[in-house]
Formats: structure tokens, C-alpha cells, sequence
């Protein structure tokens, strides 16, 4: 995603080549994310800057607007793969040209918006977003109170354009203020505007700083460390424009593109070995012989929400866990049987012969019973003689019968 580096390098271009002209022609085709998610429209955005002239561009960390002679004005974010475009000049940076193969075509692919000057020669503009990500919007106020006004109000200072307010105590007092790792504060634009994945992730190389320690743990030295860090990274990346091939040599950006990539480099030219985790929902990059952990971090929680088996230990599994007895480790099973007096086993004792009967005549009436069938008065009579017990094997009463016959 663009970031503040990005966002930068556009502005520049088109400060240099749009401020003090006027627009002849736009050509915005409708596109329900790019101008419907932000409450507008691409004829609506045909209509409102047609004619008007360039006053002035400007930025606020990822956004970025072109103030016109009357408002409204266009308040611009390109989302994960917006660009902007100026026919004939090479406004992308080397990655970007790496990712479109350089491809020079006009208009661009993937076009939202196209903007032509009445200048001689006339200067052609065009808005690119493969994915859809990006937003342009009309922002109806007073040039100078642009910033004033949403979205750019809801967002935190610009770490190079805001230097009066970004400073050492409002890091100090937004770090204190919160519970979450630093990398996710550094990443959330309402704290500071600007800071995307890659340069928190230079940040906190250059300030030798876990991503996943938490912002309230720092000591001041640390939130010192990582101000001027902060400061040095993103001047650094706005004053070259975002070109990477420009960024100093010992930075991590050099190195940090290798995940999942074949035959890609995992260490620094140093050897110090290069990790990927998941810090704030998003892939950082970390070099662990020099980012240590000084406090706190996410890892530490999660060491307490699960607690070792022994502190947790299920009862009936008490043998498992383990404690120190007289400097010796014993399982805590052994303790409380030195502890409590031997019991005899207990042993079953067999119920008498006329409970049981008691108990299998309850069961029965609490059971529902078939009715019964009628029995004949014979039946009655031989089920009421006593039953005598027999000798060796019952001789059959149909084949005594047929002896007697």
C-alpha cells in the first residue's frame, strides 16, 4: 500500500505539472467503490471539477487533494494499489514500475478518472486503481479548510508536514494512553497519519525496538529512541520520494521483500537472521538479534491466559503436576498422600437378599407395566403349588403322554 513516501512522490508531480492551470476536460466513468463508497460519483465529479483551476496540492499523511478555484475539492486515497499517472513523465517509484512492467500505454490500464489541461503543450492526468481500493471524493468547504474537515480531520498529525504538533511529549502521552502493541499504535492513522507496514517496520529496526511490546512499557529513553526514529524514517523517505533506490543501505527495506519468495535472501548482508510475524493483524518484518523485547509484549499475555499445566492442573490428573518439597520435586499426589492418614479400601458389601427384592419391586411399580393377560384358574393353581426341585433331566410331558396312551 502507498504510504506517506508514496503519497509524497504524488503530490510532487502533480504540484509541478497541474498548480496554475485549468482543467478543460475530465473523464470519470461511475465506479460504485471508487467514488459511491464516499458519497459521490464519477459524473459528479466530471461536473464539479471541469473548468476550475489549480490552486494548490497537498497532503496529510496517505491522503492527499487538489484545491480548486471554487469549491468543492478533491480529497484523494489510493488504497492498496492507486496511482497517479502524468503522461510523458515517470511519476511511479521503482517498485511500482517493477509491479506494472514499466508499461507506458495511454490512457493507463485500469483508469478512474482522466484530467486534461488548456496549457500549450497540455498535460494529461490520469487516476489508476487495478483493485478498487483507492477513494476520490468532494470535499464542499473553503480551500484552507480542507484539513478541517472529514476525513482528514479524523486523522492524526503528519510526522513531516505537522512538526509543531508531532513531538517527543505527544508520542510520550500517546504511547501512555494506550494498551497495544507499538507497531499497531505506529499503524493506526488516527494516532499518526502516514505510517504504513514497511516504514513501522524501518521504525523500529532503526529503533532497535520490538514491533510486539506493548506502547505503555517503554521508558522515556526508549520513547526517545523511537521519536527520532520515527522522524528519521519518514523525512528520509519523503525527501528521496519514495524511491527505494535511494534509501540509505543499512536500512531493512533493503532485505525485507524475501517472504515466500524462491532463492530470496533471509538474513542481512551481516548475517543477522530476517523473521516474519503477525503484529496488529499485519505482517512484520523482524531482525531478533537486534530488536529485543525490554517489556511487555503480546507473547507475555498469551503466557497467562494459558497458564503451565500445573497451575490449571485438572483433579483428576493431580499425579502430573509437580512442586518442590525440602529443595526435592514431588507430584503433588505424593504430598497429600504424606500429608493425609492412610484409608482402608472401601469394599462393596453385598446388599441382603430381601432388600434387594424390596428394591427390585420398587423399580418395577415406578416402571410402566404392560396389562396383565387373564389367566386361566389351572394356571393359577399349578403357579401356586410349590416347585420341587428336579433330578436330573426333565423328562418331556408330551412323550410321557404318548406312553401312557
Amino acid at each position: 500500500m502507498p504510504e506517506i513516501a508514496e503519497v509524497a512522490r504524488v503530490t510532487h508531480f502533480l504540484r509541478q505539472h497541474l498548480v496554475g492551470k485549468t482543467i478543460k476536460k475530465v473523464l470519470a466513468p461511475d465506479d460504485n467503490n471508487v467514488f459511491g463508497k464516499v458519497g459521490t460519483s464519477g459524473p459528479a465529479f466530471e461536473k464539479a471539477v471541469t473548468g476550475k483551476k489549480v490552486v494548490d496540492v497537498g497532503s496529510q499523511g496517505k491522503y492527499f487533494w487538489m484545491v480548486f478555484s471554487s469549491p468543492p475539492h478533491a480529497v484523494m486515497h489510493l488504497g492498496m494499489t492507486g496511482w497517479v499517472q502524468i503522461r510523458g513523465i515517470q511519476t511511479g517509484y521503482t517498485r511500482y514500475i517493477e509491479r506494472t512492467k514499466g508499461d507506458e500505454q495511454w490512457p493507463p490500464k485500469f483508469w478512474k478518472f482522466q484530467l486534461e489541461t488548456d496549457s500549450d503543450p497540455k498535460v494529461e492526468v490520469a487516476f489508476t486503481d487495478a483493485r478498487r481500493f483507492g477513494r476520490v471524493r468532494l470535499v464542499d468547504c473553503p480551500g484552507e479548510d480542507i484539513r478541517k474537515h472529514s476525513p482528514l480531520v479524523e486523522n492524526g498529525p503528519d510526522p513531516v508536514v505537522d512538526k509543531d504538533i508531532f513531538t517527543e511529549d505527544f508520542l510520550k502521552k500517546k504511547m501512555k494512553s494506550r494498551h497495544v502493541p507499538i507497531k499497531a499504535l505506529l499503524l493506526d492513522q488516527a494516532t499518526l497519519s502516514g505510517i504504513g507496514n514497511w516504514v513501522g517496520d524501518e521504525i523500529m529496526y532503526q529503533a532497535k525496538l520490538h514491533p510486539e511490546q506493548y506502547c505503555d512499557d517503554f521508558d522515556d529513553a526508549d520513547i526517545s529512541t523511537l521519536y527520532k526514529a520515527i522522524k528519521y524514517v519518514c523525512e528520509t523517505a519523503v525527501e528521496k520520494l519514495g524511491d527505494s533506490d535511494q534509501f540509505p543501505e543499512d536500512w531493512l527495506f533493503k532485505h525485507r521483500w524475501g517472504k515466500g519468495k524462491k532463492d530470496s535472501p533471509t538474513t542481512l548482508p551481516n548475517g543477522d537472521k530476517i523473521i516474519h510475524i503477525t503484529v496488529g493483524g499485519r505482517t512484520s518484518c523482524v531482525v531478533p538479534s537486534i530488536q529485543k523485547k525490554r517489556g511487555r509484549t503480546t507473547m507475555d499475555d498469551a503466557k497467562e491466559e494459558f497458564p503451565p499445566p500445573e497451575e490449571t492442573e485438572s483433579p483428576f490428573f493431580k499425579g502430573k503436576s509437580k512442586k518442590k518439597v525440602n529443595g526435592k520435586v514431588k507430584a503433588e499426589a505424593e504430598i497429600e498422600a504424606e500429608d493425609r492418614p492412610t484409608k482402608k479400601a472401601r469394599i462393596t458389601k453385598p446388599k441382603p437378599v430381601k432388600q434387594e427384592e424390596a428394591e427390585e419391586e420398587e423399580k418395577e411399580e415406578v416402571k410402566p407395566t404392560p396389562k396383565a393377560s387373564r389367566k386361566s384358574s389351572k394356571q393359577k393353581k399349578e403357579e401356586a403349588k410349590p416347585v420341587e426341585p428336579e433330578l436330573g433331566r426333565r423328562r418331556s410331558t408330551r412323550l410321557s403322554s404318548r406312553v401312557a396312551a
